[in-house]
């Protein structure tokens, strides 16, 4: 039997690939859309998609930083919404994974866009803030996590822990 501390770290291990995959996947298929694709760079623990920025407007930088944090959020929701479904799986491994999964999809974009980008070069706020002004989008990302923290805390979390009671 596996014990819950293993099952954590398998969880948060496969939240974070997860997430890697959904972002920075959606950043590859922009690039890839827009003909602007130059390599994948591995970087310490992540990764990121290089484009031929010269070739793009702003409005084609924009749409591919935004991307990465739509695709998150709608992958996130998606796990919302089944929530209910995955709770009831039977293997514990599977519903840890999903619960973090949830977590990360939901709040990473939002925390990085509002308050941490600042600390690391801008990352995606540099394209997104050719759309809007920056301070919106700050603003929005913000708006967004709390609302997603609530969201998380109220619905999902409940059903997890219940899930987790009962098996």
């Amino acid at each position: 039997m596996m014990s819950k501390r293993i099952r954590q770290y398998i969880g948060i291990l496969a939240a974070v690939m997860a997430y890697y995959v959904i972002h920075e996947g959606a950043h590859l298929i922009a690039a890839l859309s827009m003909g602007v694709f130059k390599t994948i760079n591995f970087m310490g623990m992540g990764i990121q998609i290089d484009v031929y920025n010269t070739q793009m407007t702003d409005w084609q930088m924009g749409i591919f930083c935004l991307v990465g944090a739509i695709s998150t959020l709608v992958f996130g929701y998606a796990l919302v919404l089944a929530s209910p479904i995955i709770c009831q799986a039977n293997s514990k491994v599977f519903r840890v994974i999903m619960y973090y999964m949830t977590i990360i999809l939901l709040l990473l974009d939002p925390v990085y866009l509002s308050v941490l980008y600042g600390f690391f070069g801008g990352g995606d706020m540099n394209g997104i803030a050719l759309l809007i002004p920056e301070w919106m989008a700050r603003g929005f990302f913000g708006l967004l996590l709390i609302l997603n923290g609530l969201l998380f805390w109220k619905v999902v979390l409940p059903q997890y822990t219940q899930s987790f009671k009962e098996r």
